[in-house]
């Protein structure tokens, strides 16, 4: 992955972060952003790329889910 295309990506996933509503939105979008770049850091190749960015987007869904719920809790 070359430097203009991480700088692409860097910036897409700033700008979408923009429209995220909650936690669990803003989670799984910076999870999946985080997870592709370490899966492309560590194997190099576009089938990491993808696990990658499954794998951090599902945990990234999971924390922010939870901080959702206990916000709700916390607020009523």
């Amino acid at each position: 992955m070359t430097l203009t295309s991480k700088t692409i990506g860097i910036i897409v996933l700033m700008g979408g972060l923009g429209g995220c509503a909650t936690n669990t939105d803003t989670g799984t979008l910076v999870g999946a952003g985080t997870g592709a770049l370490v899966g492309s850091a560590v194997s190099g190749s576009p089938l990491g790329v993808i696990g990658g960015a499954a794998v951090g987007g599902i945990i990234g869904h999971e924390v922010g889910q939870r901080q959702d719920e206990r916000n709700y809790y916390r607020y009523r």
